[in-house]
């Protein structure tokens, strides 16, 4: 399995349980590992024989400036499930996080992987 990858996408977005969190919009980071096979893109150059990370990076960009999620575990599932269903990927791993959620930390999050690799 070869993987595509995605490295600190940063989407402002409605995220938290706190009142003043439903008020502002937040910084939410993702780090996304996706499972793929490159072997027909790279023997012919063809983009369409590939995952095209564009592509799943403006489809994620726009779900999650659209999305109010009150926690980051219900968001990173329900992008999870946007890439499995939509993209055909077997297998993934986020990471999602919330830079500057807990004072003294660089950020806070989940780490999920969903679907078989093969």
């Amino acid at each position: 399995m070869d993987i595509v990858y995605i490295r600190e996408l940063e989407v402002e977005t409605v995220i938290g349980i706190y009142d003043w969190e439903r008020e502002v919009r937040q910084t939410v980071s993702l780090d996304l590992e996706m499972g793929t096979d490159i072997r027909a893109a790279a023997s012919t150059e063809d983009i369409e024989q590939t995952l095209n990370y564009k592509s799943v990076s403006k489809r994620l960009i726009s779900f999650i400036s659209e999305s109010e999620f009150l926690l980051v575990e219900t968001m990173a599932e329900e992008i999870s499930q946007i890439v499995l269903n939509e993209f055909d990927v077997p297998w993934l791993r986020l990471r999602l996080s919330k830079p500057g959620a807990v004072r003294g930390a660089k950020d806070v999050g989940v780490v999920i992987e969903r679907g078989e690799r093969s």
